[in-house]
């Protein structure tokens, strides 16, 4: 069975707390039950991982290249548009990844509508809340 990680960076912990008028009200938790449904649909299996800190998310994408992990669904939050060492960690892993945001990056502030991290990926899905990262889910199940 594929296995798919979910990674979220920067403040995705506090999905449904913070600035709920643009990540809406849906908690971190919410996320992960839809993509748990949206995966047993799929016969795919999901792990999830979230962090602050931009080391240990870099860590983990080494370690889930080593694990036999089919493919990443990132987002990456505020690392983005700053970070070029989670851009090459994205890029070394040679895995299939797609970036999501919740908000549509382009109708935010010029510097969020940059992404470091996108050349990495095989697609970005932004503004479609949480169900961007079901459309990733889907693709990346279909995948062989």
């Amino acid at each position: 069975m594929k296995r798919i990680v979910i990674i979220n960076g920067p403040n995705l912990d506090r999905l449904g707390k913070r600035e709920p008028s643009i990540y809406g009200d849906r908690t971190l938790t919410d996320l992960e039950n839809l993509l748990t449904e949206a995966a047993a649909k799929l016969q795919v299996e999901v792990q999830f991982y979230q962090s602050n800190h931009e080391g240990f998310i870099i860590d983990e994408i080494g370690k889930f290249t080593d694990a036999e992990v089919f493919g990443i669904i990132i987002n990456p939050g505020a690392l983005t548009h700053t970070s070029l060492a989670l851009r090459d960690a994205i890029a070394g892993s040679d895995l299939p990844v797609v970036e999501v945001h919740i908000s549509n990056i382009y109708n935010r502030e010029s510097i969020r509508q940059h992404s470091m991290t996108a050349e990495a990926c095989i697609g970005v899905i932004c503004g479609l809340g949480l169900d961007g990262y079901v459309a990733a889910l889907k693709h990346l199940a279909k995948l062989d």
